[in-house]
């Protein structure tokens, strides 16, 4: 595992001697597959790690002792919507239409988890996008696409704007232009837009050690690898907003097993009002990070350059499904969908051959540590020489890490079973009693878990707390 984490720092270009402060405990068959898996998740959490650390120093915190990291710890983290309970219920995972379904020739990966989503690919499949019969539906969808070839699947729920792709090799995925785009694409890209004054934040509380205390961010992120980004910058003390257009309700587990230590409000930026609300925030924000698809904002007239002349050197942290060049730069996606048109579900095929999947949401998970690193890092930078700060990753880019540059530790480690309880807590809320994952990142003296249970989505004033 310290190859991966090595790489995972150096590519957020940060010092290598670093690395020696990283103590990883633990068995190394975590989170079991033919891919180095665990070697990613250790890797990313590792690197968010090492990014608060050296925050808290710049911030004049004295940082004694080692960052531990708990494999097990990591696994249950990567895993943790499977652990949520809410008074000791368990929520749904994949709905009935987000699957794998064969074609004339090969597979193709759909996603329904979300109404719209669901409703569009009905519509695209020639389906009553009102039925709610799932069981006879995915009957009537296995005899639709099992007649299609894969491509043209893809082709068609995309015209639609709904999400599909079709299930790839590796090659393959590396001959597609969205492959070969992406190739070009640094794991992390952490740059330093234009000028603006260095300020320095004020020294960071100690105890418990918070090195994001004092930072404002705007979290304009959904589903998961955006929430997981900032729900390591919330456990680390920052002042986190997340905005949600009310039009585009969540799903209750999902908020929940990524609200932790946020809160939560709603704002349609195509009403006057509340875009006024928005950049009023904007303003005294630190960070934006957002999920968005390219252009989501900008047809607001929030380009980079407009956000920034409401906050001159706001940290603009982006996150994509597939990269931010090449033909389907544009396109939603999801970790799923990612694993599928990679060529990572190839590779994890089942004994019958059938496509497989990760043992975790590994892409999501390990895209959403290395944002959170690259933002602590710009925080850390600008603090030290000022500047406007830009960070970019992708889940097709760690995918490409993860098949392609990445090379286990201790390949053929035999897999070991991990006991979530040890790595669980329990905590009142406003919802109900809820079992949650721990948090993987621990620091010398830094807290153990998140100041704040999640509350519910969209209940929150769109205001920051007193400074």
């Amino acid at each position: 595992m310290t190859d991966a984490i090595r790489a995972a720092w150096a590519a957020l270009d940060g010092d290598p001697a670093d690395v020696g402060q990283v103590d990883v405990r633990g068995p190394d068959g975590v989170l079991p597959a033919r891919l180095p898996v665990a070697d990613l998740a250790v890797a990313t959490v590792a690197a968010a790690g090492l990014a608060a650390v050296e925050l808290a120093r710049a911030r004049g915190a004295p940082v004694f002792g080692q960052v531990p990291v708990e494999t097990a710890a990591v696994a249950t983290a990567f895993t943790s919507e499977r652990h949520l309970r809410r008074d000791g219920v368990a929520f749904d995972g994949f709905a009935p239409l987000s699957r794998f379904w064969r074609t004339t020739d090969g597979w193709v990966r759909t996603h329904a988890n979300y109404p719209h989503h669901r409703q569009r690919l009905l519509t695209a499949l020639g389906a009553d996008p009102g039925r709610t019969d799932d069981d006879r539906l995915a009957t009537e969808l296995a005899d639709r696409i099992g007649g299609l070839p894969a491509a043209e699947v893809e082709r068609r729920v995309t015209a639609a704007d709904g999400l599909a792709v079709a299930a790839r090799t590796p090659p393959e995925w590396s001959a597609h232009p969205q492959g070969a785009a992406v190739a070009g694409e640094p794991l992390v890209d952490l740059r330093l837009d234009a000028p603006a004054p260095a300020r320095r934040l004020p020294p960071a509380p100690e105890h418990p050690l918070l090195p994001a205390a004092g930072l404002r961010v705007l979290d304009l992120t959904r589903v998961i690898a955006g929430p997981v980004a900032t729900r390591v910058l919330a456990l680390l003390g920052a002042d986190v907003l997340r905005v949600d257009d009310p039009r585009l309700p969540e799903i209750t587990g999902q908020h929940l097993d990524t609200g932790s230590g946020k809160r939560s409000t709603l704002l349609d930026l195509r009403d006057p009002a509340d875009r006024s609300r928005f950049t009023a925030l904007l303003a005294d924000a630190d960070v934006l990070v957002t999920g968005y698809r390219p252009a989501a904002l900008e047809r607001f007239g929030l380009t980079p350059d407009a956000l920034r002349r409401h906050r001159p050197d706001l940290v603009l942290a982006r996150l994509s499904a597939w990269g931010r060049s090449g033909p389907w730069a544009g396109r939603r996606g999801f970790d799923s969908l990612v694993q599928a048109a990679t060529g990572i579900a190839d590779v994890e095929h089942r004994p019958d051959g059938t496509p497989g999947v990760l043992p975790a949401q590994a892409l999501d998970h390990g895209t959403g540590y290395l944002l959170a690193a690259a933002v602590l890092r710009a925080v850390t930078r600008r603090g030290r020489q000022g500047g406007a700060w830009s960070v970019e990753v992708s889940l097709a880019r760690t995918a490409r890490w993860l098949l392609h540059e990445l090379t286990a530790d201790a390949p053929g480690a035999p897999a070991v079973g991990v006991d979530p309880d040890p790595w669980c807590d329990e905590r009142d809320s406003a919802v109900g009693r809820l079992r949650y994952a721990r948090p993987p990142v621990t620091l010398p003296d830094g807290a153990s878990t998140w100041a704040t249970p999640p509350t519910p989505w969209g209940s929150d004033p769109p205001a920051w707390r007193p400074a």
